[in-house]
């Protein structure tokens, strides 16, 4: 094929670039940074779908994040694609802090005793629970029982704590987000208007000698 990769790359390859992508995190954020901005919208609901972006990053439905995001924007009324880039304020450098925080919380609102050592054990839970799924589906086709053991004990210890918990810190820094980005976008779209502006006057002085002559 004409746009095949040449040279494939490894397992490991593809998992590194995905935690610390070419060009790194800055220049990632940056070009998100740079969408946000050229958005043909207002402000307002430009910000609306960012809040829905960085909110949607304190929920547990991973590989659902996109689709929750749209949702809470459509709800909103918010800038569709900017929800969608919002979503990149959860990455593999702000999961752990963000899962840590989320959990944390929604075991201290439940009254439940988080896990001694939480940042250790979620990874087990994420790969027992996954088990557990994994086996469930091939009992549907298999004479083997369906085990429900692990997946209980992440729903009870991990997802409901998580889904509730990652309501509160959500909130907070999807509102900080909206507050600090309507200012900032509001700034660069009057600045980007004065600048096109003053390049449409340019024009209109380059065509006015000709104009001139023409009349001549």
């Amino acid at each position: 094929m004409i746009f095949k990769r040449r040279d494939r790359r490894p397992i490991w390859q593809i998992v590194f670039d995905f935690v610390y992508p070419r060009g790194g995190w800055g220049r990632a954020f940056e070009y998100v940074k740079h969408r946000v901005r050229r958005l043909p919208d207002t402000p307002e609901k430009i910000s609306r779908g960012i809040w829905a972006g960085v909110f949607t990053t304190f929920t547990p439905f991973y590989g659902l994040h996109f689709v929750v995001a749209v949702l809470i924007a459509r709800l909103m009324r918010g800038n569709i694609l900017a929800s969608l880039l919002g979503t990149f304020f959860g990455n593999p450098l702000t999961y752990l802090p963000i899962g840590v925080a989320s959990l944390s919380t929604g075991h201290f609102l439940l009254g439940t005793r988080p896990d001694q050592e939480l940042e250790r054990s979620l990874p087990g839970k994420f790969a027992a629970a996954s088990g557990d799924l994994m086996h469930n589906v091939e009992a549907l086709f298999t004479p083997a029982r369906m085990d429900w053991h692990d997946l209980s004990i992440f729903y009870d210890e991990v997802f409901f704590p998580y889904m509730v918990g990652g309501v509160v810190p959500g909130v907070i820094m999807a509102t900080i987000a909206y507050y600090l980005s309507v200012p900032l976008i509001r700034a660069y779209q009057n600045r980007r208007r004065k600048v096109l502006r003053a390049k449409l006057d340019q024009l209109k002085k380059k065509a006015q000698p000709t104009d001139d002559l023409g009349q001549t």
